[in-house]
């Protein structure tokens, strides 16, 4: 079978490269698929091209999406035929990932593909939307509501970003798009953006411990002085949803907002979050936190043309998903 292998060289630096694998050297678990679909999210790049430091076994199959189809089953909960959701917990960075023909997993990590989804839809989704709609959830089990006030989402034209700007919007949110490419402007609100924030006109070097008050929720991609900004501006029991750090892993910050707005900081786990949340979001994903977007923000390249795409995403020239047909 055809896979792209992630390998170091004899001076530790990672890559990646195509392969031919045997299905003995595929790693162990009840499930084996014919891989029909796979994405590329910022993960998959940095592992591929060595940027971070992703990769804890070499070599391993990249790809942490993947949609297949069953072959081989040795749990009863699923039979050959069956199509299954496989994203996250170990794939393309300690166990074989999606970027392969076929691909082995254990059950435990397998989400039957809920009816409303398509494969393709699925991987549209992916990583990014279990995010997106995990945060979502998690909110609004902390009483996050639509007639709270609005929702400020960072990082918004990334595939996390866009997603949960239209899943927001699809609920009746009111939602701020919040990113430093004005450019974009027409492309956010067609996801459903209220308004547009620019980055560049925050003073975040000067943010106080309490700002005027100005969302119910916040969903947060980028970390450091933009999470402390959010945690600032947050209104009365606001809830923020921790997702990412394109900006910065450190977080300086006070207690003010907790103790004297009670705000929520969440974080949001979508890599190792069990069962049965993770079927339940998944169930959502392809319901009421289905976007109306997918078609309009993914674009799909064939198996063949997927080593280029990894250096879109390092020189942030990516937006929205991609999507990788493999057997689809």
């Amino acid at each position: 079978m055809k896979a792209y292998l992630i390998d170091k060289d004899p001076a530790g630096k990672a890559s990646g490269r195509w392969t031919a694998l045997e299905p003995g050297q595929l790693d162990p678990g009840e499930l084996t698929l014919r891989v029909l679909y796979s994405s590329v999210n910022y993960k998959d790049a940095l592992a591929a091209t060595g940027a971070g430091k992703i990769i804890r076994r070499f070599p391993c199959v990249g790809g942490i999406d993947l949609v297949g189809e069953v072959t081989e089953s040795r749990d009863s909960k699923f039979r050959p035929g069956d199509r299954v959701i496989a994203t996250s917990f170990d794939l393309g960075v300690a166990h074989h990932g999606g970027f392969a023909e076929q691909a082995r997993v254990p059950a435990s990590w397998a989400v039957p593909l809920p009816a409303g989804l398509t494969p393709f839809e699925s991987m549209a989704l992916g990583t990014a939307g279990f995010t997106a709609g995990l945060a979502i959830v998690r909110m609004e089990e902390n009483g996050l509501a639509p007639g709270n006030g609005p929702v400020v989402v960072s990082g918004a034209t990334g595939g996390v970003g866009s997603l949960a700007i239209s899943m927001l919007a699809n609920l009746g949110y009111e939602v701020v798009a919040l990113t430093r490419k004005s450019q974009e402007e027409a492309y956010l609100k067609e996801l459903g953006a209220t308004r547009i924030q620019s980055s560049a006109d925050l003073n975040l070097d000067q943010v106080r411990p309490m700002e005027a008050a100005q969302w119910a929720g916040a969903v947060d991609n980028v970390g450091g002085a933009v999470l402390h900004w959010m945690l600032a501006t947050m209104k009365q029991a606001g809830t923020v949803a921790s997702i990412g750090n394109a900006g910065s892993v450190e977080l300086h910050s006070t207690v003010f907002p907790f103790i004297l707005r009670g705000v929520s900081l969440l974080g949001v786990d979508s890599g190792y979050m069990g069962f049965p949340t993770r079927a339940n979001v998944w169930q959502r994903l392809a319901t009421d936190l289905k976007p109306t977007c997918l078609a309009r923000i993914t674009r799909t390249v064939d198996f063949a043309d997927l080593a280029p795409v990894f250096d879109d995403f390092i020189a942030g020239r990516a937006k929205g998903r991609t999507v990788v047909r493999i057997g689809g």
